[in-house]
Protein backbone atom coordinates (compact mmCIF):
# COMPACT_ATOMS: atom_id res chain seq x y z
CA UNK A 1 0.00 0.00 0.00
CA UNK A 2 1.49 3.33 -0.99
CA UNK A 3 1.46 6.32 1.34
CA UNK A 4 -1.01 9.06 0.42
CA UNK A 5 0.51 12.06 -1.25
CA UNK A 6 0.63 15.26 0.78
CA UNK A 7 0.43 17.58 -2.25
CA UNK A 8 -0.21 20.48 -2.29
CA UNK A 9 0.78 20.62 1.38
CA UNK A 10 4.40 21.68 1.95
CA UNK A 11 6.94 19.07 3.03
CA UNK A 12 9.95 19.18 5.31
CA UNK A 13 11.75 16.97 2.81
CA UNK A 14 11.61 19.81 0.28
CA UNK A 15 13.56 22.10 2.59
CA UNK A 16 17.35 22.44 2.70
CA UNK A 17 17.95 25.36 5.03
CA UNK A 18 21.25 27.21 4.91
CA UNK A 19 21.92 28.70 8.32
CA UNK A 20 24.64 31.36 8.60
CA UNK A 21 26.88 31.38 11.66
CA UNK A 22 25.36 34.53 13.08
CA UNK A 23 21.91 32.94 13.06
CA UNK A 24 23.19 29.81 14.83
CA UNK A 25 24.64 32.04 17.53
CA UNK A 26 21.56 34.26 17.71
CA UNK A 27 19.47 31.13 18.25
CA UNK A 28 21.25 30.33 21.52
CA UNK A 29 18.39 31.59 23.68
CA UNK A 30 15.85 29.80 25.92
CA UNK A 31 13.20 27.98 23.85
CA UNK A 32 9.71 29.39 23.45
CA UNK A 33 8.51 26.99 26.13
CA UNK A 34 10.66 28.77 28.74
CA UNK A 35 11.30 32.21 27.28
CA UNK A 36 9.40 33.94 30.11
CA UNK A 37 10.86 31.85 32.95
CA UNK A 38 11.82 33.76 36.10
CA UNK A 39 13.05 32.80 39.56
CA UNK A 40 9.83 34.17 41.06
CA UNK A 41 7.84 31.99 38.68
CA UNK A 42 9.49 28.84 40.04
CA UNK A 43 7.36 27.28 42.77
CA UNK A 44 9.56 25.12 45.01
CA UNK A 45 7.86 22.19 46.72
CA UNK A 46 8.10 22.73 50.51
CA UNK A 47 8.39 18.95 50.95
CA UNK A 48 11.65 19.06 48.97
CA UNK A 49 13.96 21.79 50.36
CA UNK A 50 16.54 21.08 47.66
CA UNK A 51 14.29 22.95 45.21
CA UNK A 52 14.45 26.20 47.20
CA UNK A 53 18.21 25.75 47.68
CA UNK A 54 18.65 25.39 43.92
CA UNK A 55 16.54 28.47 43.21
CA UNK A 56 18.50 30.50 45.77
CA UNK A 57 21.85 29.40 44.34
CA UNK A 58 20.87 30.13 40.76
CA UNK A 59 19.48 33.53 41.77
CA UNK A 60 22.78 34.20 43.53
CA UNK A 61 24.70 33.24 40.41
CA UNK A 62 22.59 35.71 38.42
CA UNK A 63 23.46 38.46 40.91
CA UNK A 64 27.17 37.61 40.63
CA UNK A 65 27.03 37.84 36.86
CA UNK A 66 25.02 41.06 36.90
CA UNK A 67 27.77 42.85 38.82
CA UNK A 68 29.88 45.02 36.48
CA UNK A 69 33.33 43.74 35.60
CA UNK A 70 36.15 45.82 37.01
CA UNK A 71 38.67 46.94 34.48
CA UNK A 72 41.88 48.91 34.64
CA UNK A 73 45.25 48.73 36.31
CA UNK A 74 43.94 48.47 39.88
CA UNK A 75 41.12 46.02 39.23
CA UNK A 76 41.22 43.02 41.55
CA UNK A 77 42.05 39.66 40.09
CA UNK A 78 38.68 38.09 39.27
CA UNK A 79 37.61 34.98 41.14
CA UNK A 80 36.80 31.81 39.22
CA UNK A 81 33.49 32.18 37.38
CA UNK A 82 30.59 30.15 38.81
CA UNK A 83 29.91 26.71 37.34
CA UNK A 84 26.67 25.13 38.56
CA UNK A 85 25.28 21.73 37.59
CA UNK A 86 21.62 20.94 38.35
CA UNK A 87 21.00 17.21 38.68
CA UNK A 88 17.57 15.67 39.12
CA UNK A 89 14.74 13.71 37.57
CA UNK A 90 12.24 14.84 34.96
CA UNK A 91 9.83 17.63 35.86
CA UNK A 92 11.53 19.13 38.94
CA UNK A 93 12.17 22.50 37.29
CA UNK A 94 15.81 22.26 36.23
CA UNK A 95 15.22 23.75 32.78
CA UNK A 96 13.00 26.48 34.26
CA UNK A 97 15.80 27.56 36.60
CA UNK A 98 18.41 27.41 33.83
CA UNK A 99 16.24 29.52 31.53
CA UNK A 100 15.53 31.96 34.37
CA UNK A 101 19.28 32.36 34.90
CA UNK A 102 19.87 33.03 31.20
CA UNK A 103 16.98 35.52 31.12
CA UNK A 104 18.29 37.35 34.21
CA UNK A 105 21.77 37.69 32.70
CA UNK A 106 20.31 38.83 29.36
CA UNK A 107 20.44 37.62 25.73
CA UNK A 108 23.55 39.63 24.87
CA UNK A 109 25.56 38.18 27.76
CA UNK A 110 24.15 34.65 28.02
CA UNK A 111 24.12 31.74 25.55
CA UNK A 112 21.54 29.01 26.08
CA UNK A 113 21.35 25.70 24.24
CA UNK A 114 21.08 21.97 24.71
CA UNK A 115 24.18 19.83 24.86
CA UNK A 116 23.66 18.56 21.32
CA UNK A 117 23.15 22.10 20.02
CA UNK A 118 26.62 23.04 21.26
CA UNK A 119 28.25 19.96 19.74
CA UNK A 120 26.43 20.70 16.48
CA UNK A 121 27.57 24.31 16.69
CA UNK A 122 31.19 23.15 16.85
CA UNK A 123 30.52 20.85 13.91
CA UNK A 124 29.06 23.69 11.86
CA UNK A 125 31.48 26.49 12.77
CA UNK A 126 34.65 24.69 13.86
CA UNK A 127 36.13 24.54 17.35
CA UNK A 128 38.18 27.77 17.41
CA UNK A 129 35.41 29.99 15.96
CA UNK A 130 32.97 28.53 18.50
CA UNK A 131 35.31 29.33 21.39
CA UNK A 132 35.84 32.87 20.07
CA UNK A 133 32.11 33.47 19.73
CA UNK A 134 31.16 32.08 23.14
CA UNK A 135 34.10 33.57 25.05
CA UNK A 136 32.48 37.01 24.63
CA UNK A 137 29.52 35.86 26.74
CA UNK A 138 29.45 36.05 30.51
CA UNK A 139 27.43 32.82 30.81
CA UNK A 140 26.98 29.62 28.81
CA UNK A 141 23.94 27.50 29.76
CA UNK A 142 23.87 23.84 28.72
CA UNK A 143 20.54 22.04 29.02
CA UNK A 144 20.32 18.22 29.03
CA UNK A 145 24.04 17.64 29.49
CA UNK A 146 24.95 14.18 28.25
CA UNK A 147 27.88 12.36 26.74
CA UNK A 148 26.93 10.18 23.81
CA UNK A 149 30.35 9.10 22.61
CA UNK A 150 34.05 9.50 23.41
CA UNK A 151 34.44 12.28 20.86
CA UNK A 152 31.78 14.34 22.65
CA UNK A 153 33.55 13.74 25.96
CA UNK A 154 36.85 15.14 24.76
CA UNK A 155 35.17 17.94 22.79
CA UNK A 156 33.04 19.24 25.68
CA UNK A 157 35.84 18.88 28.21
CA UNK A 158 38.09 21.03 26.04
CA UNK A 159 35.35 23.54 25.19
CA UNK A 160 34.37 24.08 28.82
CA UNK A 161 37.99 24.35 29.89
CA UNK A 162 38.71 27.05 27.32
CA UNK A 163 35.53 28.97 28.13
CA UNK A 164 36.27 28.88 31.87
CA UNK A 165 39.82 30.08 31.15
CA UNK A 166 38.22 33.07 29.38
CA UNK A 167 36.18 33.82 32.51
CA UNK A 168 32.87 32.48 31.19
CA UNK A 169 30.46 31.16 33.83
CA UNK A 170 28.83 27.79 33.18
CA UNK A 171 25.48 26.32 34.16
CA UNK A 172 24.14 22.91 33.15
CA UNK A 173 21.23 20.56 33.76
CA UNK A 174 21.15 16.79 33.50
CA UNK A 175 19.39 13.68 34.70
CA UNK A 176 22.80 12.13 35.39
CA UNK A 177 25.46 13.05 37.91
CA UNK A 178 28.60 14.35 36.15
CA UNK A 179 30.82 11.48 37.28
CA UNK A 180 28.30 9.01 35.80
CA UNK A 181 28.10 10.61 32.36
CA UNK A 182 28.74 8.16 29.56
CA UNK A 183 27.71 5.07 31.51
CA UNK A 184 26.10 2.49 29.25
CA UNK A 185 27.02 4.41 26.10
CA UNK A 186 30.70 3.62 25.65
CA UNK A 187 33.71 2.39 27.62
CA UNK A 188 33.50 5.29 30.07
CA UNK A 189 36.41 3.95 32.12
CA UNK A 190 38.69 4.63 29.14
CA UNK A 191 37.75 8.31 29.36
CA UNK A 192 37.53 8.57 33.13
CA UNK A 193 40.08 11.36 33.30
CA UNK A 194 38.08 13.53 30.91
CA UNK A 195 34.83 12.77 32.76
CA UNK A 196 36.42 13.55 36.12
CA UNK A 197 37.80 16.81 34.72
CA UNK A 198 34.28 17.76 33.62
CA UNK A 199 32.81 16.82 37.00
CA UNK A 200 35.46 18.79 38.90
CA UNK A 201 34.45 22.01 37.13
CA UNK A 202 30.95 22.06 38.56
CA UNK A 203 29.25 22.75 41.86
CA UNK A 204 26.59 20.02 41.80
CA UNK A 205 23.11 20.79 43.13
CA UNK A 206 20.73 17.86 43.42
CA UNK A 207 17.02 18.74 42.99
CA UNK A 208 14.63 16.17 44.44
CA UNK A 209 10.90 15.81 43.97
CA UNK A 210 8.25 14.26 41.72
CA UNK A 211 7.51 15.30 38.16
CA UNK A 212 5.26 18.32 38.68
CA UNK A 213 3.45 17.52 35.41
CA UNK A 214 2.68 14.01 36.72
CA UNK A 215 3.32 12.59 33.29
CA UNK A 216 4.56 9.19 34.40
CA UNK A 217 6.07 6.86 31.84
CA UNK A 218 5.18 7.80 28.26
CA UNK A 219 2.33 5.71 26.87
CA UNK A 220 2.19 4.47 23.30
CA UNK A 221 0.06 6.75 21.15
CA UNK A 222 -1.72 5.09 18.24
CA UNK A 223 -1.51 6.79 14.86
CA UNK A 224 -4.38 8.23 12.87
CA UNK A 225 -5.31 6.84 9.45
CA UNK A 226 -2.85 8.26 6.94
CA UNK A 227 -5.67 9.68 4.80
CA UNK A 228 -6.96 11.58 7.81
CA UNK A 229 -3.47 12.96 8.53
CA UNK A 230 -3.11 14.22 4.94
CA UNK A 231 -6.58 15.79 4.97
CA UNK A 232 -5.96 17.48 8.32
CA UNK A 233 -2.61 18.89 7.17
CA UNK A 234 -4.22 20.34 4.05
CA UNK A 235 -6.72 22.20 6.22
CA UNK A 236 -4.08 23.90 8.44
CA UNK A 237 -2.25 26.90 6.94
CA UNK A 238 1.51 26.51 7.37
CA UNK A 239 1.35 22.74 7.94
CA UNK A 240 3.78 20.26 6.43
CA UNK A 241 3.19 16.61 5.59
CA UNK A 242 5.84 13.95 4.96
CA UNK A 243 6.12 10.20 4.68
CA UNK A 244 8.05 8.81 7.65
CA UNK A 245 10.63 6.87 5.64
CA UNK A 246 11.26 9.90 3.40
CA UNK A 247 11.64 12.16 6.44
CA UNK A 248 14.23 9.88 8.06
CA UNK A 249 16.16 9.74 4.78
CA UNK A 250 16.05 13.55 4.52
CA UNK A 251 17.33 14.03 8.07
CA UNK A 252 20.47 12.10 7.09
CA UNK A 253 21.26 14.83 4.56
CA UNK A 254 20.68 17.86 6.84
CA UNK A 255 23.12 18.83 9.58
CA UNK A 256 21.33 18.57 12.96
CA UNK A 257 22.29 22.19 13.70
CA UNK A 258 19.80 23.12 10.95
CA UNK A 259 16.84 21.11 12.23
CA UNK A 260 15.47 24.22 13.92
CA UNK A 261 15.61 26.18 10.67
CA UNK A 262 13.90 23.22 8.98
CA UNK A 263 10.83 24.12 11.05
CA UNK A 264 10.72 27.84 10.30
CA UNK A 265 7.12 28.93 9.84
CA UNK A 266 5.72 25.42 10.37
CA UNK A 267 2.44 25.47 12.28
CA UNK A 268 1.87 21.72 12.33
CA UNK A 269 4.06 18.77 11.28
CA UNK A 270 2.15 15.80 9.90
CA UNK A 271 3.83 12.45 9.22
CA UNK A 272 2.24 9.50 7.46
CA UNK A 273 3.36 5.89 7.66
CA UNK A 274 5.04 6.25 11.05
CA UNK A 275 6.57 3.00 12.25
CA UNK A 276 9.50 1.45 14.14
CA UNK A 277 12.93 3.00 13.58
CA UNK A 278 15.38 0.23 12.73
CA UNK A 279 18.65 2.19 12.79
CA UNK A 280 19.99 3.83 15.94
CA UNK A 281 21.59 6.71 14.03
CA UNK A 282 18.19 7.47 12.49
CA UNK A 283 16.60 7.20 15.94
CA UNK A 284 19.01 9.75 17.42
CA UNK A 285 18.41 12.17 14.55
CA UNK A 286 14.68 11.80 15.16
CA UNK A 287 15.22 12.62 18.84
CA UNK A 288 16.92 15.89 17.85
CA UNK A 289 14.04 16.77 15.51
CA UNK A 290 11.51 16.05 18.26
CA UNK A 291 13.45 18.31 20.63
CA UNK A 292 13.36 21.15 18.10
CA UNK A 293 9.62 20.59 17.52
CA UNK A 294 9.05 20.71 21.27
CA UNK A 295 11.20 23.81 21.74
CA UNK A 296 9.08 25.59 19.15
CA UNK A 297 5.70 24.21 20.32
CA UNK A 298 4.97 22.77 16.87
CA UNK A 299 2.06 20.28 17.10
CA UNK A 300 2.43 16.97 15.29
CA UNK A 301 0.01 14.54 13.65
CA UNK A 302 1.22 10.96 13.32
CA UNK A 303 -0.17 8.36 10.98
CA UNK A 304 0.90 4.73 10.74
CA UNK A 305 1.47 3.16 14.14
CA UNK A 306 2.07 6.47 15.92
CA UNK A 307 4.58 6.23 18.76
CA UNK A 308 3.78 2.58 19.47
CA UNK A 309 6.98 0.60 18.93
CA UNK A 310 8.78 3.66 17.54
CA UNK A 311 11.93 2.68 19.49
CA UNK A 312 12.36 -1.03 20.09
CA UNK A 313 12.98 -2.67 23.47
CA UNK A 314 16.72 -2.91 22.90
CA UNK A 315 16.90 0.86 22.35
CA UNK A 316 14.78 1.53 25.43
CA UNK A 317 17.12 -0.60 27.54
CA UNK A 318 20.34 0.83 26.12
CA UNK A 319 22.56 3.77 26.90
CA UNK A 320 20.30 6.26 25.10
CA UNK A 321 17.22 5.16 27.07
CA UNK A 322 16.59 8.60 28.61
CA UNK A 323 16.79 10.29 25.21
CA UNK A 324 14.20 7.96 23.72
CA UNK A 325 11.84 8.22 26.70
CA UNK A 326 12.10 12.00 26.57
CA UNK A 327 11.30 11.94 22.85
CA UNK A 328 8.28 9.68 23.39
CA UNK A 329 7.00 11.90 26.19
CA UNK A 330 7.40 15.02 24.07
CA UNK A 331 5.86 13.41 21.00
CA UNK A 332 2.87 12.38 23.06
CA UNK A 333 2.35 15.97 24.24
CA UNK A 334 2.79 17.37 20.72
CA UNK A 335 0.43 14.75 19.28
CA UNK A 336 -2.29 15.90 21.70
CA UNK A 337 -1.80 19.46 20.46
CA UNK A 338 -1.88 18.20 16.85
CA UNK A 339 -5.20 16.45 17.29
CA UNK A 340 -6.65 19.56 18.90
CA UNK A 341 -5.38 21.72 16.02
CA UNK A 342 -6.79 19.33 13.44
CA UNK A 343 -10.18 19.25 15.17
CA UNK A 344 -10.23 23.04 15.33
Amino acid sequence: MTEPTAEPTAALTARRPQVPADRLLAGLVPPRHFQDATFDGYRPDPDHPSQERARSRMSGAAAELAAPRRRGLFARRPSAPPAVYLDGGFGVGKTHLLAALARAVGPEAAAYGTFVEYTHLVGALGFAPTVRALSHRRLVCIDEFELDDPGDTVLMSRLLRELADHGVALAATSNTLPESLGEGRFAAEDFLREIQALAARFEVLRIDGPDYRHRGAPRPESGLPDDAVVAAARAVPGATCDGFADLLAHLRTVHPSRYGALLDGVTLAAVTGTGPVADQADALRLVVLVDRLYDRDVPVLLGGTGTAGLFDEAMLRGGYRKKYLRALSRLGALAEQGRAAANA
